[in-house]
């Protein structure tokens, strides 16, 4: 069997480097969250100006901030707790969001909605940033690189051990 493909240049003579586990994986999933959600509820914010005048662009945007700011907290206390115990940072991320749940009901109880507050775009907006947020941690979190084993340690001649 013959093949017309071109080969491609020679492969390199030169050693194969690591990439080690990714550096501020807490951090780097809050920037690429925000930014999804940040452009989505944009788009979100110019429907609702088109249907509902300023009441339903500001709805909407409360509505996203509220997600993001629900979020965000949960990414920094990972990275702060991710820095000193890595493997426990996702549990301190779990208790954290059991703690956010209940105080932004406590919250939103207490305060109750502002009569400038359009409830559908509210909703909308709210919505659309926690679909664009997830997706964007899912992704995140599936390009990352995390570090399961040791490096392996080099004796004085140069070879791994």
């Amino acid at each position: 069997m013959t093949s017309n493909a071109d080969p491609g240049p020679a492969s390199g003579t030169g050693p194969v480097g690591v990439s080690g586990p990714t550096k501020s994986l807490w951090l780097r999933l809050l920037a690429m969250s925000s930014a999804a959600a940040g452009g989505a509820l944009v788009l979100t914010g110019v429907a609702a100006f088109l249907f509902n005048g300023a009441t339903g662009l500001w709805s909407a945007a409360f509505g996203g901030a509220l997600v993001m700011a629900f979020f965000a907290i949960s990414l920094m206390i990972g990275h702060i707790a991710g820095r000193n115990n890595p493997s426990g940072a996702i549990g301190l991320f779990v208790a954290t969001y059991f703690v956010k749940v209940v105080g932004f009901a406590v919250v939103l109880f207490a305060i109750g909605a502002p009569a400038w507050l359009h409830g559908r775009w509210f909703l909308i907006g709210a919505v659309v940033t926690v679909v664009f947020w997830q997706a964007a941690e899912i992704y995140g979190f599936s390009k990352a690189r995390l570090q399961i084993y040791n490096d392996p340690e080099t004796r004085k001649g140069g070879t791994d051990v």
